[in-house]
Parts: structure tokens; sequence; C-alpha cells
């Protein structure tokens, strides 16, 4: 269909981020030489040619995807839903000052949220529960510190911390690697309406673009360049989360890690970061301390996601010495049996006497851990 060309400034600029085989930032400088979007598209073919416009973006800027760019604006006519351009005064000053910005984004929700002091928390789609507990207690521990908490929306870690930080008022941003309709993964559906009604989503992709492996390393240089920091929660050695704090180090911004166990391959991401000088986070405090200085918020005491129980708070000398056994990791009860020399129903009834008290929690696949400071607060 015929849908003409309007020349208003968002319909514009929909249809130059519907322009493929040119960079972003090329086509903001190109709109930053003639004066505006519109002002782009009426330039001659000598004028763009003049600055050295390659023949296949001519094309495009000839022939621009009027159709799609129509799409897009009747996603945006929705309530809550807004564009942010590149030269718009709401464009976050942080993610302008990156080597790559979008030229559009798309959202859904608070588009405030995206000028507000944030830390992305990225990690394994393939999260331990350990990883996933530590996640969503950072996340949300950040989030009542003032910190808007930025992701990616994939399984794991990332939903993780959505979750831990959307109570929050500076509540979460969730960054896709599709078109403002869709949500990938779709089992993540209810989390994108919560995160839309009390948050934002994020995109630059226009509306009908697909799930493809190429958008996520795009998704990922907006989840850090939104960012002060990017802390990894579980990381293997090859993932994506690590693109993302390389984008920061690339930028300049601080990169966290979480430390793991040495037998977690999920763990072993991080330990290449912190080997490779990352600041290693186990506390809140841990990452306030770092960003203080650009945030309006005090850092906060330390505390770790983990309760670190002293034997001495538990009266009974066997229950002690379970507990030390236990350390900090989750473990069956045949291995506390090993350590600790007691017979098993003795470590049965002791672990049920420790739960009781919320000192220990059980675990899927009969395993037990330390409780969390928070479940004891």
């Amino acid at each position: 269909m015929d849908v003409g060309f309007p020349k208003d400034r968002d319909f514009c600029w929909l249809a130059l981020n519907r322009i493929r085989g040119i960079r972003p930032q090329a086509l903001a400088a190109l709109v930053e030489h003639f004066g505006g979007p519109s002002e782009l598209f009426a330039a001659t073919d000598r004028q763009l040619e003049g600055v050295g416009v390659p023949a296949h973006v001519l094309r495009c800027l000839r022939r621009p995807d009027l159709e799609g760019a129509a799409r897009d604006r009747a996603w945006l006519r929705e309530p809550g839903r807004s564009l942010v351009a590149c030269d718009a005064g709401n464009y976050p000053r942080i993610l302008r000052a990156t080597a790559a910005p979008p030229l559009v984004l798309f959202v859904e929700g608070d588009p405030g949220l995206l000028g507000r002091p944030g830390i992305a928390i990225v990690g394994s789609r393939n999260a331990t529960p350990d990883g996933l507990e530590t996640a969503a207690a950072l996340a949300g521990g950040l989030a009542r510190a003032g910190l808007t908490v930025v992701s990616g929306l994939a399984r794991g870690i990332d939903a993780a911390a959505h979750r831990g930080a959307l109570p929050a008022p500076a509540s979460t941003v969730a960054v896709m690697g599709t078109g403002p309709e869709s949500v990938y993964p779709r089992a993540h559906a209810q989390l994108a309406r919560s995160i839309a009604a009390a948050g934002a989503l994020v995109t630059e992709f226009p509306v009908g673009t697909p799930v493809r492996p190429a958008n996520f390393p795009r998704r990922n240089r907006i989840i850090s360049g939104l960012a002060l920091g990017v802390l990894v929660v579980e990381a293997a050695r090859r993932s994506g989360s690590l693109v993302s704090a390389r984008h920061a180090l690339e930028e300049g911004r601080e990169v966290f890690a979480v430390p793991g166990s040495i037998r977690n391959p999920q763990a072993s991401g991080c330990h290449a970061l912190l080997r490779d000088g990352a600041i290693l986070v186990e506390t809140v405090a841990d990452v306030l301390t770092h960003v203080a200085p650009q945030l309006a918020v005090p850092a906060a005491a330390p505390q770790s996601p983990a309760a670190r129980v002293a034997p001495a708070q538990v009266s009974d000398a066997r229950a002690r010495t379970l507990l030390e056994c236990l350390g900090y990791e989750r473990v069956g009860i045949d291995v506390l049996v090993n350590r600790s020399g007691l017979t098993a129903p003795e470590v049965s009834s002791i672990l049920l006497k420790l739960e009781l008290h919320g000192v220990v929690r059980s675990h899927p696949g009969g395993t037990f851990g330390r409780c969390r400071a928070e479940e004891k607060q």
C-alpha cells in the first residue's frame, strides 16, 4: 500500500532505523550534518554523494521502507509506548557516550528509567539455584539503593535479576533482541508484562524483527551501555554475558563478578574475569562502593548474599559440627555423613532442627544449604 512519506520527525527516524548496510552512528552523523532526519531525506543525490553516502544507502534513502515504518508507528500509538531517538533530550546520555549508540529506542514502560543510574546484571541461562538466588538478592539490594537493574530478559540470571529488582522504585530495564512486539523467550511473557508495568522494555529493533543469533551481541552493547557497570553472576568461559562485560571494559565502565565454586562450570567465566581484574562481589556494598561517586546514595553497610551463620550461634555441639561440615555450598546427606562422622539418622535429625530454626534450608535433589541473610530477616 502507499503510505506516503509523512514529514514528522518520528516517522523519519523510524524509516531511517530500517535502513541496513550502514552503522547507526553513521546515519546519526548524516542527520546531524543535514540538520534533521527529514532534511536528510530531502537532500539531493549530489549533496549525499558529496559527503560520501554509499550507493546502496542512497538507494535506501530514495526508497525507504515506509510500510515497515508505518507498522512501527502503529505499535507506538498504544498507551505506555514511546520512541526515544538519538537526538532527543531524553535519550540516555550514558548510552550516547558509547562507541555505537542505537539510532532509536522503542520503549514500553517508563522511558525515564533509561536516564537513571543503572547496573547491568547478566549471567548464565543455565544457572544453578544458588546463582539465581544470588542474582535476585543482589538485584533487589541494588535497586533498593537507587540503581536501576538492566538485563536482557533471558532465562536464568537475567530473569532472576529482573524479578529481584521489580519491587523497588528504581525497578528494572529489560533490553530485548527482537522487535518491540515480541517477547523472547515466550515463557517470559508475564515477566515482560510486569517489567513494562513497573520498569521498561527496550529494543532498537523495529516491529517484525524475529529472533536471530546476530541480534543478541547488539542487544548486549545496549545492556552495558545503559549501566555504570556490569555485574556477572555465573557465566561459562564462552558466554554472551562475557560479551557484555567486554563492551563495558571497552567503554571504561566497571566490571564486577561473583565468585563461585571451583566445581561449578558456570563459575569459570566469572573466575576468568576476576583474574583479569574484575571487582570481586560478595555484597551489595561491594558494588555501591565503586559506583558511589556517581550516585546520590551512600554505600550500604557490607552484607553478604549468604548468611554467615557462626557455629557459636548454634548451641548444640553436634549441630555446630554439622554446620561447619556444611560450609557454604549445597550438599547431600551422604556428603555430610562422610564429613562429620555422624550416622545418617543423626544427620537427618540435626538438619531438621537447623531447618526449623531457620539456619538451614532443604533444596530439590535432597541437598541442604545455609539460609540466606534475606530469609532470616
